[in-house]
């Protein structure tokens, strides 16, 4: 009788554990919600796209630093950093600034913004702006041969960086996935 209510006891705590990573994950999801909307909005970006760089550059970890130097939530590197703070006239502004979450959103936002314009005159600029953001221009114009200037299933079949096709692929299904749900939200609001 007493291992049944061990292994109650055990059972009990695993699913507690399990929803409490459940729980936290959605928090984290959801916590900078509110500076997202606010980047997207000034710089002209998708607050669903933002969200999902997010998610797949830092899994929503302020802190997050990577190997070349990229730093925060949208892993900024130096020079993109100094773009913007030029562009905002922001001084003296230094890479560090971008531990703060409000700063690294808005930088980022601004970034990717870019890149998006960047490549307005093709099909589809979001695979070669996510491409830009993840492995550089110099790799992406290598890749914009002939039809795949324009053609972005020419240029995804060109490009010989598989994690940068992975990257691609992931950030665009998690931004399918936020603005499915920003709809749905927007759909239970107005029918309220």
């Amino acid at each position: 009788m007493q291992r049944r209510w061990l292994w109650l006891l055990i059972a009990l705590f695993l699913v507690d554990a399990f929803l409490f990573c459940v729980w936290c994950v959605r928090r984290g999801a959801r916590r900078y919600d509110a500076r997202i909307w606010q980047a997207a909005s000034r710089y002209g970006v998708d607050p669903a796209l933002v969200k999902a760089v997010i998610w797949r550059e830092s899994r929503f970890d302020a802190k997050a630093r990577g190997l070349a130097g990229e730093i925060g939530l949208m892993q900024i590197r130096a020079l993109a950093a100094q773009e913007w703070a030029q562009s905002e006239r922001i001084q003296p502004f230094a890479h560090e600034h971008l531990v703060d979450p409000g700063t690294n959103i808005l930088a980022g936002t601004w970034y990717l913004g870019k890149l998006l314009k960047r490549y307005q005159t093709t099909d589809n600029p979001l695979p070669y702006a996510l491409a830009d953001y993840n492995a550089g221009r110099a790799h992406v114009l290598r890749w914009m041969e002939s039809s795949a200037k324009t053609n972005s299933v020419q240029f995804l079949s060109q490009m010989d960086f598989p994690g940068t096709q992975k990257y691609i692929r992931s950030v665009t299904d998690r931004y399918t996935l936020y603005r499915s749900a920003v709809e749905s939200s927007r759909t239970q609001d107005n029918s309220r």
